[in-house]
């Protein structure tokens, strides 16, 4: 079994954190393999040193929605332990909360996919940290989905709380890693320690750890709905629902007009899946109460499957048989003018190639610097 950093700290003689005033940015994913909290654990071990926790979007108990529904202060019942929340009233930590500690402990689930905000609340925390001086210890965890990478890469122009710098969708780093990328890339005067997981290598999807599947976020109920997130994350800036308000979240999508047909014929011929069609009625987000036609996801071979080329693919196929199709309109994400498609995506001549129907441009720009990043970070990694 992989043993995570969160479990290698709880195991070590840490001696330099015991007269240390400790914070955590955790959420309900923080656990140990007997699905004790990090929060437990850690008040258990280091006693009065824990002094705040910080919760990322969703809150710490992932009870919230997305896209802007906001958390608040809570005190964590089993500890007593107040917790600040940094989506909503705040996207990082302020000076006032960082004067009560010296450590900041960092223990989040990520997804191994750019648009989703852990990792940009990690990166806002980090600079917080870096001006107030306050170390910050990553714990780290798998990527869900393994080391493997898929572009685009993000623009700096569309830079936004789904990704504030310039990664893959796919970017096959573990949060550890991440944390010394951004480190690096933003020239943080940090300092920044990352403890490693144990027997975590980059092949491995996350079944194969043998942690417990505990959802990071409310739409990422199942493993299974990581390993599709990549691709259809990119639903959330159109007008198909992607599932939301449904039990399978990401793994189906569809809406009102959509011609399921052709696209089951579509999916035929893409590698490592299989699809159903599918009815369903979302009871909240887009197509609220309305019957949707809709494909469900079956990823059969996870090692092949690539989930961005293939939603974009499938968009481009959905954009020309199905004249209701439009992209999202503002706001998305405290993003309030930028187009939400291209913010997800990052780069704005993707939404041009869908509407020409450009195949061939859409396989370059999913392309276009992935080879130079794989090299940015080979320094980096952690793990082989």
């Amino acid at each position: 079994m992989v043993k995570s950093g969160l479990e290698r700290l709880l195991k070590e003689s840490r001696k330099d954190l015991l007269d240390r005033r400790l914070g955590l940015l955790c959420h309900q994913a923080s656990i140990l393999p007997n699905l004790t909290p990090a929060w437990v654990a850690l008040k258990a071990k280091f006693s009065q040193k824990l002094k705040l926790l910080f919760s990322p979007q969703h809150g710490l108990f992932g009870e919230k929605q997305a896209n802007m529904i906001a958390s608040y202060e809570i005190v964590e019942p089993e500890t007593g332990v107040p917790v600040i929340s940094l989506y909503g009233p705040r996207l990082a930590p302020e000076p006032e909360h960082l004067a009560e500690i010296d450590i900041l402990l960092v223990d989040l689930q990520d997804v191994g996919t750019r648009v989703y905000t852990y990792i940009w609340t990690l990166l806002l925390t980090m600079k917080a940290c870096s001006k107030n001086g306050v170390k910050l210890i990553v714990l780290d965890r798998p990527n869900p989905i393994g080391g493997k990478i898929e572009g685009p890469i993000l623009e700096e122009k569309f830079f936004s709380f789904v990704g504030l710098a310039p990664i893959p969708m796919r970017h096959g780093l573990t949060i550890g890693e991440l944390a010394l990328y951004l480190c690096q890339k933003f020239s943080l005067d940090l300092e920044l320690e990352v403890i490693p997981m144990e027997g975590w290598s980059r092949d491995m999807f996350f079944p194969e750890t043998g942690l417990p599947w505990v959802s990071p976020s409310p739409n990422m109920p199942r493993f299974e709905t990581s390993l599709v997130y990549p691709g259809q994350v990119i639903l959330e800036g159109t007008n198909l629902s992607e599932g939301r308000g449904t039990t399978m979240p990401f793994e189906v999508f569809g809406a009102p007009w959509l011609k399921v047909l052709a696209l089951k014929e579509f999916f035929s011929k893409i590698e490592g899946i299989k699809v159903q069609i599918m009815h369903f009625i979302p009871w909240f987000d887009k197509w609220a109460g309305k019957l949707c036609q809709g494909i469900r996801l079956w990823i059969k071979e996870p090692q092949t499957y690539q989930p961005v080329k293939t939603t974009l693919l499938m968009l481009k196929e959905v954009a020309a048989q199905n004249p209701e199709f439009t992209f999202r309109s503002p706001p998305y994400e405290y993003e309030w003018s930028k187009s939400p498609f291209d913010i997800i995506v990052g780069k704005e001549e993707l939404r041009e190639a869908l509407i020409t129907q450009n195949e061939e441009h859409i396989l370059t720009l999913l392309e276009e610097g992935t080879k130079e990043f794989q090299e940015e970070v080979e320094g980096l990694k952690l793990y082989v």
